[in-house]
């Protein structure tokens, strides 16, 4: 059976040294993860990552830098993410939203507080973009080169 590859987009959202976690219902159980969500076909990554925010917090979302690359394989659910995460600034929403199937509640919380909580963080991905946020890791977004469709298929010669 072929191996299942997921890319996916997270946003980390920083504000008086708290970060923005969706409590949401996965598989069976209740966890936490950044906003986060699928690369859907004909959207760029940071289109994905905006939209994302916005379903599952209700804030606006604009990404202003690359975090890095997350590749982690789930045993659990026999697929591979590919986790592209960004840092940027959120403006929360003006009324009280209407959040994606699953979400339960949004929270903003201390590392510490991420910590006390990592048995039930959705993968390892959620504190080790945080890490890297508080690090320092940043890259520019101009280091991600969507190619539009039209443009790749001339390139690859069709």
């Amino acid at each position: 059976m072929a191996e299942r590859m997921d890319v996916t987009v997270a946003a980390v959202i920083e504000q008086d040294d708290r970060f923005l976690l969706v409590e949401e219902r996965s598989d069976g159980q209740i966890v936490f993860n950044q906003p986060a969500g699928h690369l859907e076909r004909g959207e760029t990554l940071t289109e994905a990552v905006a939209r994302e925010v916005a379903e599952e917090t209700g804030f606006s979302f604009n990404p202003q830098a690359l975090l890095g690359f997350y590749l982690w394989h789930s045993n659990e659910a026999d697929t591979t993410f590919l986790r592209l995460a960004f840092a940027g600034e959120a403006t929360p929403p003006a009324t009280t939203p209407t959040l994606d199937e699953g979400i339960i509640a949004t929270h903003w919380f201390t590392r510490t507080d991420i910590l006390a909580r990592q048995p039930r963080l959705r993968s390892p991905m959620v504190l080790r973009c945080i890490d890297d946020y508080l690090a320092g890791t940043r890259y520019p977004l101009a280091a991600l080169n969507e190619l539009q469709l039209d443009q790749a298929a001339r390139l690859a010669g069709r």
